[in-house]
């Protein structure tokens, strides 16, 4: 089977102007360009990447872990994966006006490589295993959309039922039903819960020696299994991965997995969402089972 386009279109945002204050806490030169396929309304201003809707409360914690794994991941030779180096600014905040920086990434290209973008999520996973290994508190702060509506998953029973029958999906609702039945809708599936990157898909760049540089890191407390199930959906949905992946999420262990993520990125979108049908065909068993 061909692969499929992607069904929903994230369409990239118009640049946001950087303020003069965030130029210059973060020593910026005044020439900002648009970020070549940033998806957040990213620019680029000298050597840095300037990224703005940025959680101070998430970066004060999140930004320290990544900088001191980025440089351990720069110095492994050989290198398997790296991180986007977060680069604080001169007062020593990571967020600035809502902005955040980065280390820019000369001649790099996005990866869309399923194979290899499930592949930097273990290797990446296995790292933050060690580098983090308590949940971290800050977790508890976030309240954006994702924040919610991995809340509402996590948690499961009446309160899931509740916000998904808001979206008038009855594959859905029947989504929430399997994982009642499948030991309870707020169990987290196989694996011990860890860091892990939600977002994966479309946040892996490779440099010029072909190494996966790991950006954007949005970050979740769920086993690993969880974070690749999110990771190969989205590339199902919007990167154009061929839809057959997903039969081998239909086992009575990683089916759980999938709805999970499913039910996480339906909550994130609000109700009447374009995602919403494009979701139940992703994962429909029916559908699936006639690939």
């Amino acid at each position: 089977m061909q692969p499929q386009q992607h069904l929903t279109d994230r369409s990239t945002p118009v640049p946001a102007r950087v303020p003069p204050k965030v130029l210059d806490l973060f020593a910026a030169p005044d020439d900002v360009r648009p970020l070549p396929g940033g998806g957040g309304g990213s620019v680029v201003a000298g050597d840095l990447v300037l990224s703005p809707g940025r959680d101070a409360a998430t970066q004060d914690w999140l930004s320290p872990v990544l900088a001191r794994l980025a440089v351990a991941l720069d110095l492994e030779r050989p290198g398997t994966v790296r991180i986007a180096m977060p680069i604080p600014a001169r007062d020593g905040s990571w967020v600035v006006d809502g902005w955040a920086a980065s280390r820019f990434e000369p001649d790099t290209t996005a990866c869309t490589d399923l194979d290899v973008l499930v592949a930097t999520g273990r290797v990446l996973h296995a790292r933050l295993a060690v580098a983090v290994p308590e949940r971290p508190a800050g977790l508890d702060a976030r309240t954006d959309c994702w924040a919610q509506a991995d809340r509402l998953v996590h948690g499961g029973g009446a309160a899931l039922r509740d916000a998904v029958a808001r979206y008038g999906s009855d594959l859905a609702d029947q989504w929430v039903g399997e994982l009642d039945d499948a030991a309870g809708g707020g169990a987290t599936g196989p694996g011990q819960a860890q860091l892990v990157h939600g977002d994966l898909a479309g946040n892996v760049l490779l440099d010029a020696t072909g190494t996966p540089v790991v950006i954007d890191l949005a970050p979740y407390w769920w086993p690993p299994s969880w974070a690749e199930a999110v990771c190969v959906l989205d590339a199902v949905l919007w990167h154009g991965a061929d839809p057959a992946v997903l039969v081998q999420w239909q086992d009575p262990v990683r089916r759980p997995v999938l709805l999970r993520a499913a039910l996480f990125r339906l909550l994130s979108e609000v109700p009447g969402s374009l995602l919403t049908p494009d979701l139940a065909r992703a994962v429909d068993p029916a559908r699936l089972r006639a690939l």
